[in-house]
């Protein structure tokens, strides 16, 4: 607060705190030098993560693996595809998912998304036919119509892998968001629900699938053995995959860990946060929040809206100039040069699709942070600035 008792702009930017505990276990680690997953012969704070992370989602297996990206990677390796393999991705999405389909030497095949974020169904059926699998990017958490999404691909034999790097705590039709498809990916950078600087986890229920995942993360010689049951399964693949040493250290699972009884809190934060600030933005002539789709409870960090009506370039600029005057820093996707998340900057794919309708969104699609810590003020500070920068360029 300021001395005259206003609310001032909040820092929208610090990452979410780490508790105490696990400052305490850090020191622990350090003092042991134990910071390799495989060095005890069990209870290693990356295998208790494993475990508690499959409790919390109702998965069987769960992998902690070095990012979101590396899960994705091992996903799509796992599936056992053939060099080449064309995998649909949403193209709206952060330029390491189709980095990560390269990476697997598969080819990504970008799909349209709509106005409201989510993956335009009548593309999508139209580019399913000849595709090997489907990587289904939850981009800022907006899920995508997985009814629709489930049954095309159940009929076409193709198999789904979630990417949920935006979506843990996100359910469907009251089912987890990260358990539909074959495997789901999540992920535990800065700026995600649960904070560990880098890192990421992946579950499943299909043993076979998880066999391969373990043995290609840099489960060398016999440390497949320090994962729960599938010993048959380790063994068929031992020294018959590539590994790939993307696994994940004890320092980054006793950082997550503490977290984790802290994610319905959380969860609960930040829906009530971004409903309170979505419902101001409505408001607006000139600004509009997308809503979710009927069976989506969602677990946002973050507000996207649209810039509504007739908007310049120049305008939409000068909406963004006018918030940031106002304190808050405002991201339309299409206008941030070099945004990792405008598909016509990921020149490593090499021809770049035609995409109207996903170029037409991200040219008005605003993004803003809302971290769960910010307080009702906070919240209407940032509503109203959004508010008033749009109706100095509008109104």
């Amino acid at each position: 607060m300021a001395p005259d008792g206003q609310t001032l702009a909040p820092n929208v930017f610090d990452a979410e705190p780490i508790p105490q505990a696990a400052r305490d276990e850090i020191e622990r680690l350090l003092t042991s030098g134990d910071l390799f997953r495989y060095t005890a012969a069990e209870g290693a704070p990356v295998a208790q993560l494993e475990r508690e992370f499959a409790e919390l989602m109702g998965s069987r297996y769960a992998l902690a693996v070095s990012s979101c990206s590396a899960a994705l990677f091992l996903s799509l390796k796992a599936l056992d595809l053939p060099k080449g393999a064309r995998v649909l991705i949403p193209a709206f999405t952060f330029a390491a998912v189709p980095s990560a389909v390269i990476h697997a030497e598969m080819v990504p095949v970008l799909v349209e998304v709509g106005d409201n974020y989510r993956v335009d169904m009548e593309d999508f059926a139209a580019k399913l036919p000849g595709a090997d699998a489907v990587l289904i990017s939850h981009m800022r958490g907006h899920t995508s119509d997985m009814d629709a999404i489930l049954s095309l691909c159940d009929a076409a034999g193709v198999p789904v892998v979630e990417d949920a790097a935006h979506s843990l705590g996100t359910e469907w039709h009251g089912k987890k968001i990260g358990t539909i498809g074959k495997i789901g990916c999540f992920s535990f950078q800065s700026y995600k629900l649960v904070n560990a600087g880098e890192g990421g986890i992946l579950i499943t229920d299909d043993p076979e699938l998880f066999a391969r995942c373990v043995i290609m993360s840099g489960a060398y010689e016999h440390n497949w053995k320090k994962h729960p049951g599938l010993q048959n399964g380790f063994m068929a693949w031992q020294n018959k995959l590539p590994l790939y040493n993307m696994r994940m250290q004890n320092l980054s699972a006793a950082v997550i860990r503490p977290q984790l009884p802290e994610v319905a809190m959380r969860v609960a934060k930040g829906r009530a946060g971004h409903d309170r600030v979505a419902a101001r933005l409505n408001d607006s002539a000139w600004l509009a929040v997308p809503p979710a789709l009927p069976p989506e409870e969602r677990a946002p960090d973050s507000i996207q809206f649209n810039l509504a009506g007739a908007w310049s370039d120049a305008e939409a600029r000068a909406f963004q100039l006018e918030a940031k005057r106002r304190g808050v820093a405002v991201q339309v996707f299409g206008l941030s040069e070099d945004n990792a998340r405008a598909f016509w900057n990921w020149q490593f794919l090499g021809e770049i699709p035609e995409l109207p309708k996903t170029r037409a969104m991200l040219m008005r699609a605003c993004d803003v942070r809302l971290p769960t810590r910010l307080t009702e003020g906070e919240l209407d500070f940032i509503a109203g600035a959004l508010c008033d920068a749009a109706f100095a360029v509008k109104g």
